[in-house]
This record gives structure tokens, C-alpha cells and sequence, in this order.
């Protein structure tokens, strides 16, 4: 098996026949021609056609499917809070005039539904709030999130400085009471 050394020095084949498409990275890797390259770029392309034909990845939306989910979750809020205030309001009209009666939710939740999805698509159909969310789901895409072992390590770290702060004010409120209590004789 060739090392990274004797792949580095290998002179390159001007010979040597372009690969083909099933030529793997570590075969041209060990051949020593510039031919990973293009056979990356022709890898990404067969990964484009795959998913053209219907094999959709998950991530094919990248952070698009973030704004998409803002979206969708910001509808469902207008339209819970204004359930919440067409039932309230209702509710102080019924006791104002009772003939209006109790808030009916078969007719209240419907109403609310439809006008936080007019609201939802309004804001999605405005290009000035549609770029600024997209702006801010790129830039949170590109946040690394520690690990499990960061995140205790940190963790560890808070807890022992906290616990250390706090000893030295305890002492240092005790030291500077008694010498108080010295000067002003309490």
C-alpha cells in the first residue's frame, strides 16, 4: 500500500488514460495524476441527476427549509393568539349583550386558521422579510454547535468557578464584617 510520501512523490503519467467515472479517489490518489478533480466534478453530477430522478435527500432544502418552518410556525402562533383574543372578546361581548352568547370554537378556530395563514403567506410573499429571514437561517446554518463533551467540560468549568467566587465573597464578607465591627465596636 502506497504511503502519503511515495504518493506526493510520484511523478504524474502523462500517459496514463483519463479515468473513468468509477475510478475511486484513493486509485487516483495512488496514480498520481490531477484526474480527482474531474472526477469529483462528474461524482457531483451524478449526485445532481440522482436527486433530479426522485431520490430526494433530506438537506436538499438547505436552510431554505428553516425560513419554510418559520414560516409555518409563525402562522400557527398569529393564529393561536388571535383564537385567544376573538374568545376573549367574545366572551366580554356575550356578557355585555348576552343574546351574542358563549365564543363557539367551531366558529372562532377556523376563522383564526385562515387569517394566520393569509398573514403567514402576506410576510412570505414580501421580498424584503423573505430575504432577511433566509439571511438569518444562512448565517445560523453556519453556527457550530459544541458536542457532548464541550458542553460538560463548560459545564464543569461555570459550576467551579461559581463555587470558588462564591467561597472567596463569603470569606471576604466575613473578613471585612469583623473589621467593621473592630473600627466601629458593634
Amino acid at each position: 500500500m502506497a504511503t502519503e510520501e511515495d504518493i506526493k512523490n510520484k511523478p504524474a503519467d502523462d500517459d496514463a488514460p483519463p479515468p473513468d467515472d468509477g475510478t475511486s479517489a484513493l486509485a487516483l490518489a495512488q496514480r498520481g495524476d490531477d484526474a480527482l478533480a474531474t472526477s469529483s466534478d462528474t461524482t457531483d453530477d451524478a449526485a445532481d441527476e440522482e436527486a433530479v430522478d426522485g431520490d430526494v435527500a433530506p438537506t436538499q432544502l438547505g436552510y431554505k427549509r428553516f425560513v419554510y418552518a418559520a414560516y409555518f410556525a409563525g402562522g400557527i402562533g398569529v393564529a393561536f393568539l388571535l383564537s385567544k383574543f376573538v374568545s376573549f372578546t367574545w366572551l366580554k361581548l356575550a356578557l355585555w349583550k348576552p343574546v351574542f352568547g358563549e365564543p363557539r370554537e367551531e366558529i372562532v378556530m377556523p376563522i383564526a386558521a385562515i387569517i394566520g395563514a393569509l398573514v403567514a403567506v402576506y410576510y412570505y410573499r414580501d421580498i424584503k422579510t423573505r430575504n432577511l429571514a433566509e439571511e438569518v437561517a444562512s448565517e445560523l446554518g453556519k453556527v457550530t454547535w459544541p458536542n457532548r463533551d464541550e458542553v460538560v467540560n463548560s459545564t464543569f468549568v461555570v459550576i467551579v468557578t461559581t463555587l470558588v467566587a462564591t467561597t472567596f465573597f463569603a470569606l471576604m464578607d466575613r473578613f471585612w464584617g469583623f473589621v467593621t465591627n473592630l473600627v466601629y465596636g458593634a
